[in-house]
């Protein structure tokens, strides 16, 4: 392996493809796995990935990997050419491509990461080959066909159609991996056509230089045979990836007709008269309509938006324009402020993201935690199509891991328990996202045991974790003490849990991108972990208020109503608390200016402002003086001094210049219990 990477784009282009086909090859064989056998679709689809992961790793002399891949691609390539009538250990062959992927995973972090030393991956290579070795020992002598013959030179099922074709095209300069994206096309072309055939022969080898050398110098030339017309077969090339010239002409349906000569290379192929002269040329731009984007691009890009924002705000709120009668500029103004709304609506679209992919990395887990407790769980996989913002994606990730193990270690019982209990004896687990305005639910529910008060309640007094009466305690406060760190109801340490670690990771996470998340659950029914976070953190909107000479802002949506109290709506509990009836109910009462030490312009409730604020089941009422009005302002991260304060949540800059700092409603109710203890 080359001890630098060479071409960093090159490089980056690279991790990205291989990411994309490592996540879709761990995608198919776990499909696949439920079904008890190799389907030839299967089959098909992890020899091109490992090809293309074999070619692309050669070219970037990153061995390890090109090795590995090289060897599940012979395996594949000899389960691909067994008859249909030979068995095969699919729970053996699965482990060993799942074990792979997660070496190639691993090689991949450690390139992203700048390592230059790789990985040994000569015994999974060696079990890889043992593996293809039983199977030929095991195989009739007559089922062994030869190894590497793969160029398609007659359908396999005999099958006849209605035209031929002989299509001429080059990739695009620069574009690299000529080879395996000649291969990419060959293979996508079998799903329209058959008894395909072309020049260079050896592109199926990924590792020729020679025939990257032709690709480059005079294209491709291909024959095949297709039930297509002319105009849907020339149209199905000019969007495949990458090509930049096509010709194509129609060609003899002779069953001897011979594949390509050498001859045909030089060839410029005729194009029909009733194509136009304008089809010769195919922009890879007009097939590929999808470009990867550097991440710290978008973040780059979502920061100007950001401050943007906040400049369209200091002028259209500057104090020097105060009393000033300026039709034309309010106008202007107005369309200012549609237009950065436009662009504001447009970056944060770019940035979000869906779950699925997120989703689809449980059922490895899943998977890999069923043999190993000896367990039978199915994942279903509700909503995953939600969209989120990437810089959110990357916060739940590990929650939501964590929640899947917790609920398949803790929860879901084993086969004996369920079949006692009555229950199927396959135990469910659901993962569900959807849209709640401007937050995002997720939810993981399963169908085990659920949680035992009685235990949770005796670990947590053992532990000294209780911070109130029991009999104070709802059974979501009793469910919630399981987030605590530390808190484990495990007897005995395993692989998955036991240390009391884990949980509290959700509960940090969440909390780090304003989220919150709640627990509930029914013995003997199962356990609902739900987990509510914003779509986006960039910009919110909200309600800009004043108490004193400081500045706060409240998310719009964390606001159920403003008013001004009557004296005697005001109520003071046993406790000496202050609430407040607002139609018959009884809420307390948050004074910002005690939390954080600001002298305000009155102390009378009926004097000031109070806003009705919602934070997860709880609703309460923060006492203000003023509301200064309703903005769409950046949320900055604090200073490290001040992050530590809790009850923010970052900070912003308003029109006029001044800081505001953004509340963080969710923890203002607890921070009013710590002040009045």
């Amino acid at each position: 392996m080359a001890g630098e990477f060479g071409d960093e784009s090159l490089l980056d282009m690279f991790i990205f493809e291989s990411t994309q086909n490592v996540a879709q090859l761990e995608q198919l064989i776990l499909d696949n796995e439920r079904s008890n056998g190799f389907s030839a679709h299967f089959v098909d689809e992890i020899f091109r990935i490992m090809h293309t992961i074999k070619g692309s790793a050669a070219m970037m002399e990153i061995n390890n990997l090109s090795k590995l891949a090289h060897s599940a691609e012979d395996l594949f390539s000899f389960i691909r050419e067994r008859p249909e009538n030979q068995e095969n250990d699919t729970s053996a062959i699965t482990d060993l491509v799942l074990e792979s992927i997660d070496f190639i995973k691993t090689e991949l972090a450690r390139i992203q990461d700048g390592h230059p030393d790789g990985a040994d991956e000569t015994a999974l290579r060696s079990k890889v080959l043992a593996q293809l070795e039983k199977m030929k020992h095991s195989a009739p002598a007559a089922a062994v066909s030869t190894a590497g013959n793969t160029q398609q030179t007659a359908d396999a099922d005999g099958k006849t159609y209605k035209n031929a074709f002989k299509a001429h095209f080059f990739f695009e300069d620069g574009c690299q991996m000529e080879s395996i994206r000649a291969f990419d096309v060959i293979y996508k072309l079998r799903s329209i056509a058959g008894n395909i055939s072309c020049i260079p022969e050896d592109i199926m080898d990924g590792d020729s230089d020679d025939s990257v050398a032709i690709i480059r110098e005079k294209g491709v030339v291909v024959r095949f045979e297709t039930d297509c017309e002319y105009a849907p077969a020339h149209d199905f090339l000019s969007k495949m990836a990458f090509i930049t010239k096509l010709s194509m002409e129609k060609d003899s349906l002779e069953a001897d007709s011979p594949p390509p000569t050498e001859a045909a290379e030089n060839i410029q192929l005729p194009v029909q008269n009733e194509v136009k002269q304008a089809e010769k040329t195919v922009s890879h731009t007009s097939g590929n309509s999808i470009i990867s984007v550097n991440v710290a691009k978008l973040d780059k890009l979502m920061d100007l938006i950001g401050e943007l924002v906040i400049s369209e705000a200091m002028v259209i709120h500057n104090p020097d324009l105060k009393g000033l009668e300026l039709d034309g500029f309010q106008k202007a103004a107005q369309r200012l402020r549609k237009i950065t709304s436009e662009m504001q609506d447009m970056v944060m679209s770019i940035r979000m993201v869906p779950l699925t992919t997120t989703f689809q990395k449980m059922n490895r887990i899943v998977r890999d935690m069923c043999k190993k407790l000896d367990k039978e769980v199915e994942l279903k996989i509700i909503g995953d199509e939600t969209e989120v913002d990437k810089n959110i994606i990357e916060h739940i990730s590990d929650p939501l891991m964590h929640l899947v193990r917790n609920s398949l270690d803790h929860g879901i019982e084993s086969v004996a328990d369920r079949k006692a209990a009555g229950k199927n004896e396959i135990g469910t687990i659901t993962l569900e996202a959807k849209n709640e305005g401007s937050e995002v639910q997720v939810s993981v529910r399963d169908d085990g045991k659920g949680l035992n008060k009685e235990k949770i309640l005796a670990r947590a007094k053992e532990n000294g974790l209780l911070t109130k009466p029991v009999s104070e305690m709802s059974d979501r406060e009793i469910y919630s003490l399981v987030f605590l760190p530390g808190f484990s109801t495990k007897e005995k340490i395993t692989e998955f849990s036991g240390r009391g670690v884990g949980m509290d990771v959700v509960v940090k996470n969440i909390e780090m991108v304003g989220g919150r998340v709640i627990v509930e659950s029914e013995p003997g029914r199962g356990c609902i972990n739900t987990m509510k976070f914003p779509i986006t953190l960039a910009i919110i909107e909200g309600m800009n208020i004043r108490v004193g000479s400081s500045r706060y802002t409240i998310p719009i949506t964390d606001i159920k109503q403003s008013f001004r109290p009557r004296a005697e709506e005001i109520i003071t509990d046993p406790d000496a608390h202050e609430m407040l009836m607002v139609r018959g109910c009884a809420y307390p009462v948050i004074r910002l200016h005690e939390l954080f030490s600001v002298e305000p312009d009155t102390r009378d409730l009926c004097s000031g402002i109070i806003i009705m604020a919602e934070s997860g089941e709880r609703s309460f009422c923060i006492f203000v003086d003023e509301l200064l009005g309703q903005q769409e302002v950046v949320v900055k991260a604090l200073p490290a001094y001040v992050k530590k304060s809790r009850g923010l949540a970052g900070c912003t800059l308003l029109g006029d210049g001044q800081i505001s700092l953004i509340l963080d409603t969710g923890s203002l109710d607890g921070l009013k219990t710590v002040h009045d203890e």
